[in-house]
């Protein structure tokens, strides 16, 4: 049942499924391109004076031009680089904010970033190297915002839980029980259930489509097993650790 705010569970599992389609097209996106590791080289000269990668630059100044235009006023929208952000020039989000304040604080794209560039982009990309370093590095950023965005909305789950069973929270919160969150917020079912649906849409979507009445080949653009495997290794993992550090503050 939703509250006054119009938060519940059911809004909550339909916005992740929604977000799985949004995941599973870039990442079939990205996977038209080869690695291209001279975009991840700190060291890297394609852009003179440039500090970071030439991904950072390109994240950097795309998350400033959203910025200025109210992208991130959503609480769902979480930036790699909030210090570079400059004012919004549209007015504040007249929305409610459905979450306790200190999910502000919250922001773990450091760790979402090193996950990407350093362990799922190699699973999914060829090897090699490209010039089309802009296009490649939007497909990047898209994969990056698409994680994020699932991961942090962790902040929601845990939001419509705590309401749910105030009692069964509040004692592992008070004692600050990290282990006693996570078990709580744990559903070994529900997960099994996730990683077989995703798996199943990469199937779904990565087919190539054509006229032919020919049995299809059983070749995906992504192979659905790694969809599967960044489920449960990264995302849910990652938006657990989300619930847990919003739940250890939601009594503050």
């Amino acid at each position: 049942m939703a509250g006054p705010d119009g938060l519940s569970l059911e809004s909550v599992r339909n916005s992740l499924i929604r977000q799985e389609d949004t995941i599973i097209f870039s990442l079939i996106e990205r996977s038209r391109y080869p690695i291209c590791p001279l975009l991840y080289d700190d060291k890297s000269s394609l852009i003179a004076d440039a500090s970071g990668s030439l991904l950072e630059s390109i994240v950097k100044g795309t998350e400033a031009t959203q910025a200025k235009f109210g992208r991130y006023q959503s609480p769902e929208e979480h930036p790699f680089f909030p210090e570079n952000l400059p004012e919004s020039l549209v007015p504040p989000r007249s929305s409610p904010n459905v979450l306790h304040p200190a999910a502000a604080s919250i922001n773990i794209n450091k760790m979402i970033w090193d996950m990407y560039t350093n362990q799922l982009l190699q699973l999914f990309a060829s090897e090699g190297d490209a010039e089309d370093y802009a296009c490649i590095g939007v497909c990047d950023l898209q994969c990056l915002q698409a994680l994020s965005r699932r991961i942090h909305y962790g902040k929601f789950v845990a939001e419509v839980k705590f309401r749910d069973a105030p009692e069964d929270y509040t004692q592992a919160i008070r004692a600050q029980d990290r282990d006693a969150l996570m078990k709580l917020l744990t559903f070994e079912n529900v997960e099994e259930m996730v990683k077989k649906r995703v798996a199943k849409k990469a199937k779904t979507f990565g087919q190539e489509v054509t006229l032919s009445e020919d049995e299809y080949n059983g070749k995906y653009k992504v192979d659905p097993a790694i969809v599967s495997r960044l489920y449960e290794e990264w995302v849910m993992p990652l938006t657990k650790h989300v619930q847990v550090e919003y739940l250890l503050r939601r009594l503050d």
